[in-house]
């Protein structure tokens, strides 16, 4: 089971994540999101050590269409997007209960 966290964003977006000790980390300036993202989303996706991959949601919208399916779909690593309303990104909750298996808020 792959244990990594990975972060992909604007270096505003990942300097937080790089403070609380996540070591994979791909800055993309926002002036290149539309030529560079996609290749580091590939780069990150294909690392074997990463299981959890967080981006911001509006990024997603930078991505081509197959790299974001791919992103969206896969289930390891899986993708984990923060902000954004929860409608437009399958809520936080549903993005869990995708990335371990099990509904943690499940009351029953």
């Amino acid at each position: 089971m792959s244990q990594e966290i990975a972060v992909i964003g604007t270096p505003e977006f990942t300097t937080g994540f790089r403070l609380a000790g996540v070591r994979e980390i791909e800055n993309v300036a926002e002036d290149e999101k539309d030529e560079k993202l996609d290749d580091a989303v590939e780069r990150v996706f294909a690392n074997d050590d990463v299981g959890i991959v967080v981006m911001a949601d509006a990024d997603t919208e930078y991505l081509s269409r197959g790299v974001r399916q791919d992103a969206e779909t896969s289930i390891e690593p899986t993708l984990v997007t923060l902000g954004g309303d929860e409608a437009g990104s399958g809520g936080l909750r549903e993005q869990i209960k995708r990335a371990i298996g099990i509904d943690l808020m499940d009351d029953t």
